[in-house]
């Protein structure tokens, strides 16, 4: 199978310290891979260095076998169209309502779409994830909780072939929590591929078919999901990992 995102020897530096170590990692289409580890060890940077939203220091990031930092405007207009990213913050402008905060990418990335069909692929979205209340708010009048429905709901609006998922779970009930990976796991049925961040095992179990554990910003453990279905063992050494 074909490799969606390609990072190659990829070094990142931040305030003197060397955050991201000599990573190399293949992303294949399809494929859901989660980024774990204890807190601070690097995987939320790896994510960002992944989707292009940190240059590296050293080594390179291919979409489709093509870098990212080396892409022109509107072939870098393109990628962000099929990669969308699910901020651990969710990242939703304070001066604007929600209405306008879901709007924009639709305007940027689709700008003969008629203003009706971009608000009924809003309200389909809005409603897919689970969101009840009305889009003229701004998001300090929400929960986190609802905050990270609408910056999944964000994410969806282009109907991208890549996810971002950064702790895109976090803050949200049981109910809401599973309703987002079930929403996952619908679009990774369909050819969606995911790189996502997370502290929960059961999530892993559910998505992940790799797994790969970054530790002081290196690669420490790459396993599949059927190694960790079949060792008890790995699985409890896996979970005590996130938590250390």
């Amino acid at each position: 199978m074909s490799s969606i995102i390609e990072m190659i020897n990829v070094n990142f530096i931040a305030q003197g310290k060397k955050l991201v170590k000599n990573v190399s990692l293949c992303f294949e289409e399809g494929k859901a891979v989660a980024l774990i580890g204890p807190s601070g060890c690097g995987k939320s940077t790896v994510l960002k260095l992944a989707a292009g939203l940190l240059p590296p220091d050293q080594g390179e990031v291919l979409f489709r076998g093509r870098s990212i930092a080396r892409m022109g405007r509107i072939e870098n207009l393109l990628f962000r169209r099929e990669a969308a990213v699910v901020f651990q913050d969710s990242a939703l402008w304070a001066n604007q309502n929600l209405f306008q905060i879901l709007e924009l990418p639709l305007k940027v990335h689709f700008p003969s779409m008629a203003k009706t069909e971009r608000e009924q692929r809003i309200e389909a979205v809005v409603a897919e994830v689970g969101y009840k209340k009305g889009l003229g708010i701004r998001p300090a009048q929400l929960s986190m909780g609802e905050q990270k429905l609408l910056g999944f709901a964000r994410a969806l609006l282009c109907r991208p072939r890549l996810l971002y998922l950064d702790e895109w779970t976090e803050s949200l009930d049981p109910n809401a929590s599973q309703r987002l990976v079930n929403l996952v796991k619908k679009y990774k049925e369909e050819g969606v591929s995911v790189i996502l961040v997370t502290h929960d095992m059961a999530i892993i179990h559910e998505l992940s078919d790799i797994t790969v554990m970054i530790l002081g910003g290196q690669i420490f453990l790459r396993v599949t999901r059927e190694q960790i279905a079949g060792d008890e063992d790995l699985s409890l050494y896996i979970e005590r990992g996130m938590a250390s």
